[in-house]
């Protein structure tokens, strides 16, 4: 589509409409995969839990129907992350037709990322994080005082973190996005770095238990990503205008 052209708010309503419907059929065929496998697929999400745990020591559920909503959740849970390339590239295109055409040739390395960025801050979370704050949690335990945690209880918990992982693990690519459409600046970001680092505390304090393992586990790759970002603002930023008109001078006609 021309980038003049302009589609009535009916025509967007439809495009929305085939977009969604994909991805609730993603999200469903990723839900009947994961069901069939429902069991195993909660055992290696308490994995991290379970190596922690005292000999003998299990999950337990203490309602009738909690198994059985457990694992479906946990089918949903798993179906909703192999259906999240479908429904990052389905976004990307939606928005697709309102960029200048330079900007569209970036949504490929943008959708590729976005995918990479998540599915690395959930791995860090499960392989990194998990393991030192079930130690951490567990540590608690006395002669007098037993931990035994639900299956709904570390299902809300684990999801929750998987996701917020993913998403802290983004913030390079929006940081890169920002500064490739001029909004921030590698001299603004460097100069801020002292104000990004207690901002990342503050949000890993807030989004994280409250223990100071959690947190700090979530606020140092969060300060690790920031400086990937400058990294990434200083490449892929928006050149300064006195750039580009001296580039422009240079050109032969």
């Amino acid at each position: 589509m021309h980038e003049d052209e302009k589609l009535p708010f009916t025509a967007h309503l439809e495009e929305l409409r085939k977009r969604l419907i994909r991805c609730f059929i993603a999200v469903g065929v990723g839900f009947l995969g994961a069901y069939a496998y429902k069991e195993k697929l909660f055992d290696i999400l308490t994995l991290p839990l379970v190596k922690v745990m005292g000999k003998g020591d299990t999950l337990i559920f203490t309602g009738l129907a909690e198994a059985f909503f457990t694992y479906l959740k946990t089918a949903f849970i798993v179906g909703i992350m192999l259906a999240s390339p479908v429904i990052i590239v389905e976004f990307w295109l939606f928005v697709a037709p309102g960029l200048y055409q330079k900007e569209r040739r970036m949504l490929f390395p943008v959708v590729f990322l976005s995918i990479f960025f998540f599915l690395g801050g959930a791995m860090f979370g499960y392989f990194v994080a998990f393991p030192a704050g079930f130690e951490f949690f567990l540590e608690f335990q006395s002669e007098t005082i037993k931990a035994m945690p639900s299956m709904r209880e570390y299902l809300d918990f684990a999801a929750t973190m998987l996701l917020v992982f993913g998403l802290v693990f983004e913030l390079p690519l929006v940081i890169t996005c920002l500064a490739r459409f001029g909004l921030v600046t590698v001299g603004f970001l460097t100069k801020n770095r002292k104000y990004a680092i207690l901002l990342n505390f503050v949000i890993a304090a807030i989004l994280t238990p409250p223990d100071v393992v959690s947190q700090v586990m979530m606020a140092l790759p969060m300060m690790l990503l920031y400086e990937i970002s400058i990294i990434g603002a200083r490449i892929f930023g928006k050149k300064p205008v006195v750039e580009e008109k001296s580039q422009d001078a240079e050109t032969p006609a």
